[in-house]
């Protein structure tokens, strides 16, 4: 109920400007659906390589992580722009 009253006082006293900000902010988030697919990816094709050669499984694994913890810094800058974008 709270969020209710919160989000009509929101939208009583809202500007084009804020309309833009949410729109920006809507976007900027949509890079994590991006850092998603790219890792879903990168794991996909860790798999297949431990797959096919189980020796190097150790370094496969490694160099996955990294790729992956690259890939979420991606999102992880969405998510920070949309929130700046919402509340500065």
């Amino acid at each position: 109920m709270e969020f209710m009253s919160f989000l009509a006082t929101f939208l009583a006293n809202a500007t084009v400007g804020d309309g833009l900000k949410a729109i920006g902010a809507a976007i900027a988030v949509f890079t994590g659906f991006a850092a998603a697919i790219g890792e879903g990816n990168v794991a996909a094709h860790a798999v297949d390589a431990i797959a096919r050669q189980p020796e190097m499984a150790g370094n496969i694994r490694i160099t996955m992580l990294i790729g992956q913890a690259v890939s979420e810094t991606t999102g992880l800058y969405g998510f920070i722009i949309a929130i700046l974008l919402l509340f500065m």
